[in-house]
């Protein structure tokens, strides 16, 4: 299979190229136009590498904490695809130790028999394991203090699939949770819904911290004197900053600060999408807990906000609006950075030997098609 585009992202530069790939493997790149056979020719529409979705809570009516069934985790896969994520990590929030169970069987069925979108690479844990005081939409009741053995058994239910975790490490064994995580290996641990100041922060990266849960919301923030967890996000080069870019949880000068702070290779564009996610204002659900969504800002009714209905395609053109930055320049905060943060291999570039898994968009910036594994998944239906 061939596939062709006058702008296609190689390493921070739209560049006109042919991509063969077979087997769901990029086999050549040439020169645009060059190859013998052309299965399909994008023009200038541009093709970006497959955007991954590490933490999200749902969207199209579905809330991940309510999964019934491998039909509503398959559901939900293609509703990714339809805006251009080819991978994603569904993310299963503070929730009772049943319902977290039941959604941990469902989301393990889903990923071992293979979903018809987007690919499930693994599971989110947002919690229980969290700070009290920047619970955010977590309900307070739930919430738990640092417990390996409780982490143990929602691993063993989910069959190894948990391969992300948010943990605040100033709680009550919290940081003896993120050591015993780093030891068994394999779960990529992020600090968020914290209150934890610079010094414990930084001292949980040395335990294995390698990620921050989207930065500035939900824990404590930076001050001149008391840089805390937000600082420490910024300050220690392990570490991977989570962001929403939806004009709502960063003002936009501060999404440049975390770009010029961290680099463009540090900086990991994030959905955290409810149910609500391309459906219009109303009354949703997020967990146990109603959310309303006004003009397309979703908060708890004491106003709290309450995750983003955000698509990762509209994050893109949202980056680019308030960077300035070109889309070739931006993917790796849509792609590369989540698959290098959780070891998911040779996703997130278009290069030879890399996956075939791709993001064609429009001139408008709206998703066009996607392809995941060389097979394509969503085709935006043409209007006459």
């Amino acid at each position: 299979m061939v596939i062709s585009s006058r702008n296609t992202v190689s390493e921070g530069r739209f560049v006109p190229l042919d991509i063969e790939y077979e087997n769901g493997i990029i086999t050549a790149l040439r020169p645009y136009g060059t190859s013998e056979h052309i299965d399909a020719d994008y023009g200038d529409d541009p093709i970006y590498p497959g955007f991954i979705d590490i933490h999200t809570h749902g969207g199209d009516m579905i809330d991940v904490n309510h999964l019934t069934c491998y039909e509503d985790a398959d559901r939900l896969s293609r509703f990714y695809a339809a805006h251009g994520v080819t991978s994603f990590t569904p993310s299963v929030m503070t929730d009772t130790r049943e319902q977290t169970e039941n959604l941990l069987l469902i989301l393990k069925d889903a990923i071992e028999r293979g979903v018809s979108g987007a690919t499930i690479e693994g599971i989110h844990l947002e919690g229980p394991f969290l700070a009290m005081e920047y619970k955010g939409a977590m309900p307070d009741y739930l919430i738990r203090n640092g417990d390996p053995q409780l982490f143990d058994h929602y691993q063993e239910v989910s069959g190894g699939h948990v391969i992300y975790i948010t943990v605040a490490p100033e709680i009550e064994g919290g940081m003896e949770l993120i050591r015993h995580i780093r030891k068994k290996g394999g779960v990529t641990i992020a600090m968020g819904h914290s209150a934890a100041e610079y010094e414990t922060a930084v001292e949980a990266v040395k335990c294995g911290v390698t990620a921050s849960t989207h930065l500035f919301n939900a824990m404590k923030l930076f001050h001149m004197h008391r840089p805390a967890i937000s600082g420490a996000s910024l300050t220690e080069d392990e570490v991977y900053t989570e962001i929403i870019s939806d004009g709502f949880h960063l003002h936009p000068a501060t999404v440049r600060l975390v770009l010029k702070t961290k680099g463009l290779n540090k900086v990991v564009a994030i959905s955290d999408s409810i149910m609500a996610a391309g459906l219009p204002d109303g009354n949703y659900q997020l967990g146990v807990n109603p959310v309303v969504v006004k003009d397309g800002d979703a908060k708890l009714l004491n106003g709290v906000r309450a995750g983003s209905t955000l698509t990762l395609e509209r994050a893109l053109r949202k980056l680019i609006e308030f960077t300035g930055l070109s889309g070739a320049e931006l993917s790796p905060v849509l792609s590369l950075n989540q698959a290098r943060l959780l070891s998911l291999g040779s996703k997130g570039e278009i290069r030879q030997g890399a996956e075939a898994s791709f993001a064609v968009l429009d001139k408008d910036g709206a998703v066009r098609e996607t392809i995941v594994k060389g097979k394509s998944v969503y085709k935006k239906e043409e209007t006459r």
